[in-house]
């Protein structure tokens, strides 16, 4: 049960970090895909990459 809740909000912080990522008009479509392409792949590591990493420098 537990892990059923776990794996539902990766996938809402997943299309969160998505939906953010093709909000922004300065990168590029290309960098924007392969950014949605690595965070839908790796789910809560993608989130936490996107979220500390990369937000803040976009």
């Amino acid at each position: 049960m537990i892990a059923t809740i776990v794996y539902i909000a990766g996938i809402v912080a997943a299309v969160w970090c998505v939906l953010d990522i093709f909000k922004h008009n300065k990168l590029e479509p290309l960098f924007k895909v392969l950014l949605a392409i690595a965070v839908l792949a790796f789910s809560w590591v993608g989130f936490l990459v996107y979220y500390l990493l990369i937000r803040d420098k976009i």
